[in-house]
């Protein structure tokens, strides 16, 4: 189907953007993703900490105590949480074998293992919470239960059409899919069958059957769990957090263990993990967290991000670190982020993180419209193509839709435009059978290469590789077209281009050397990049990020999804289209199309969550609010019947927020405590003693009266801010950071006649 093309006017892909300044923002700081491949590794504790940006250097510095850190899109939370843990090692303040850092996914786990190994700390315990309990249960069972551990399955979904079976009630492919996740999510949420009905109506949750009837299959899904003597993936959490809740010697011998504790993505936590962090933890406050509630994408799971919310609240003297500074995306991609959660409502959106890019400029977002979805995968393979004609590498450049069943199509016509392409979710590269044979073969050279006639002739470790792997398949040129043969291709290409940057990396590496790296990988999972578009669900992206993506299918209906009903599921599908937005550093296209099929009824409309940020659209719910509302650059829109170029010139922009300057001295200030006083720590201060003792004595007042600490009534900084200020009306006390519109309504009387002189009301309608 014939569509508008538009010819961007801004630097064609590829071409180097001007030179940043050499300071800590720019040149020295380098994003997680960016990092060399096989760095050097640092020769001493304050080594670590090289290249930090001030914040995350406090993460690093803050090993006491409870810490949360606050992190959004591309701050380089895990730089910083992998370097505050390597940093405590190599100053010999931490022992490795006594922390644990938890994460969610396997491949999360396995690279922040590399991370450490590379700089210095190896031996520290990073997994999954699955994993860490799963080892836990699998020592202690013995002990704890007698008998060797009940048999893990990995797949209960034929365990739940047995159940159905048993009950006598019919189940299709895709029911028996859903009634597993409600079982799944009950057990996450520590809901037992009988539980069910009024915990998914307390949930506001939309069971795909009657509650009833999904109670009576959990039921007998239990009970043959019994009866055959096996568990599934969430017993692992129940179990464990049984054994440490009734033996007490147990849970000291763990806790004698591990002493310090890190939770990546702790938005994402259940319930259950939570429970068993607390476990692991006792009454020890030795805890980092890092999140970002408006990264809350797993609530469907269980995940909550209220833990991370209430963390201050329950730990009253963690120190709480905010990661802004955006080192992924460029201003255009950050501006679109930002303008998505200036709409959103709810308790989420009143933490949200706003995101100020570190990076250059770069083309402006594209919003594409198209008749129908062929015509939008055959619009976005086409432009793919073109990317990597212009030397863009496929391996960085995805396409991300809501959907799994959205792929085929995309597939499809990538397979047709001969882009080579690979499914994100699919078997993982150590465990592909051409990978298991080539490290086989690679190991057998490494032994007894001197046998092989395959390299008499080769002398340098890529050479080596090249010509082992050759005898598995891998050619110089690509095969034509894409399939397993191209797949099987890509994979050997990857070993051959990881043998590459090794032998650049230790010009003195052995073919053994390459193995070793690549035993250690594997153990890993860390994985070699494989040379290919990449194809994925949002949800599975997330923690990913590619220089090009493509959002597909952004269209009501699908995004959001038509079964999100209540506010907080539509705000769920909001934060996920932001997950997304912010995977690109460069460019950002945004697509949609108006029927399903070719000749199709055209009444399909962009989603919502576009509105106010693309060029004629309407205003959005919360309005195009800061810098997140800036208009966006070329349209590219089909037209049915022929292709015709559109130039839609770009919006004005909207004059970005300067940054924060000390009132004193001028220097740009970067400090959150800093920015509340408008000035340096160290420059003198014209606050009123006498405002301050008196709003002082009244906080404490008001914290004993509501039971809560008296940061939350307002923190220091905020009463030195008034103090300094003295502001004599309401909005001269609302300009003050650190009061906003409920603190100026509940406290702003008070606060004003103490500046004024005189005594504080009493508030006796304390809630």
């Amino acid at each position: 189907m014939p569509v508008a093309l538009v010819r961007l006017r801004r630097r064609a892909c590829g071409q180097p953007a001007q030179p940043s300044p050499a300071t800590w923002q720019h040149g020295c700081v380098t994003a997680a993703t960016h990092s060399p491949l096989f760095p050097r590794v640092p020769d001493s504790a304050d080594a670590v900490l090289e290249g930090l940006d001030p914040e995350q250097r406090e993460v690093a510095t803050a090993l006491h105590g409870p810490v949360c850190v606050l992190a959004g899109a591309g701050t380089g939370k895990t730089r910083a949480i992998t370097h505050r843990i390597a940093y405590g090692v190599r100053a010999g303040i931490l022992q490795p074998s006594s922390v644990l850092a938890v994460t969610f996914t396997n491949r999360a786990a396995g690279e922040m293992r590399g991370r450490l190994r590379q700089l210095g700390a190896a031996g520290v315990q990073a997994r999954t919470f699955h994993s860490a309990a799963l080892r836990q249960l699998q020592y202690f069972w013995p002990k704890a239960v007698g008998g060797s551990l009940p048999r893990l399955v990995d797949r209960k979904i034929q365990l739940v059409a047995d159940a159905a079976a048993a009950c006598r009630i019919r189940l299709d492919r895709g029911e028996l899919r859903d009634v597993t996740a409600e079982i799944e999510w009950s057990k996450v949420t520590q809901t037992v069958p009988a539980d069910y009905p009024p915990a998914v109506a307390k949930a506001e949750r939309e069971a795909p059957r009657d509650p009833a009837e999904i109670a009576q299959l959990y039921a007998a899904y239990e009970d043959l769990k019994r009866e055959r003597g096996v568990i599934d993936f969430e017993d692992v959490l129940l179990l464990t957090v049984a054994v440490l809740q009734d033996r007490q010697d147990i849970a000291e011998q763990v806790r004698a263990q591990y002493q310090h504790f890190v939770v990546d993505e702790y938005q994402d936590v259940s319930p259950l993990q939570q429970r068993l962090l607390e476990l692991w933890l006792g009454d020890r406050e030795s805890l980092c967290v890092v999140g970002d509630a408006s990264q809350t994408i797993y609530s469907f799971t269980g995940a909550t991000p209220d833990h991370l919310l209430d963390f201050r609240t329950k730990h009253p003297g963690a120190t709480v670190v905010k990661l802004v500074r955006d080192y992924r995306s460029t201003p255009q991609v950050v501006r679109l982020a930002n303008g998505l959660l200036a709409q959103a409502h709810g308790r989420a959106a009143d933490h949200r993180l706003e995101l100020v890019s570190q990076r250059g400029p770069g083309p402006d977002p594209v919003f594409i419209e198209y008749t129908d979805e062929p015509a939008e995968a055959e619009g976005a393979a086409r432009r793919i193509g073109e990317l990597i004609g212009a030397g863009v590498r496929a391996s960085e450049i995805a396409v991300l839709f809501r959907t799994n069943s959205q792929s085929e199509t995309y597939e499809q016509a990538l397979a047709d435009a001969g882009v080579p392409y690979q499914l994100r979710g699919a078997e993982r590269f150590f465990d592909r059978s051409e990978v298991r044979k080539a490290g086989s073969a690679l190991r057998a050279a490494a032994r007894f290469g001197g046998n092989d006639s395959l390299l008499d002739d080769v002398v340098d470790l890529p050479s080596q590789v090249r010509a082992v792997l050759s005898g598995e398949g891998w050619t110089a040129q690509p095969p034509a077209g894409s399939g397993v043969v191209r797949e099987r291709w890509e994979s050997l290409a990857a070993l051959a281009n990881l043998a590459q940057d090794f032998a650049a990396a230790k010009p003195d590496a052995t073919l053994a050397d390459l193995v070793a790296e690549l035993d250690e990988r594997a153990g890993a999972q860390h994985a070699p990049t494989v040379q290919g578009v990449t194809l994925a669900s949002l949800h599975s992206a997330k923690g990913l990020e590619w220089d090009v993506v493509f959002l597909v299918g952004v269209a009501e209906g699908m995004m959001p999804i038509t079964y999100a009903k209540t506010d907080e599921q539509i705000e769920e599908e909001r934060r996920l289209l932001y997950v997304g937005v912010t995977r690109a550093r460069e460019r950002l296209h945004v697509s949609w199309s108006l029927a399903r099929s070719p000749g199709g009824r055209a009444n399909r409309r962009p989603s919502r969550f576009l509105d106010g940020l693309r060029s004629g659209s309407p205003a959005g719910r919360g309005g195009a609010a800061g810098s997140g509302s800036g208009a966006m650059g070329g349209v590219e829109r089909g037209v049915p019947g022929r292709a015709t170029a559109v130039s839609v010139a770009p919006e004005p922009r909207r004059r970005q927020r300067s940054p924060a300057r000390c009132r004193v001295c001028g220097r740009t200030l970067t400090d959150a405590g800093e920015m509340k006083l408008m000035r340096c720590e160290d420059c003198p201060s014209d606050m009123d003693e006498g405002v301050y003792e008196r709003l002082h004595d009244w906080r404490g007042e008001q914290a004993r009266r509501s039971g809560q600490p008296a940061f939350c009534v307002f923190t220091d900084k905020t009463l030195m801010a008034i103090a300094e200020a003295v502001p004599e009306d309401p909005p001269g006390l609302a300009r003050i950071p650190g009061v906003g519109k409920r603190k100026l309504d509940r406290y702003g009387a008070d606060v004003l006649a103490i500046c004024a002189g005189r005594d504080g009301a009493q508030d006796k309608d304390q809630d």
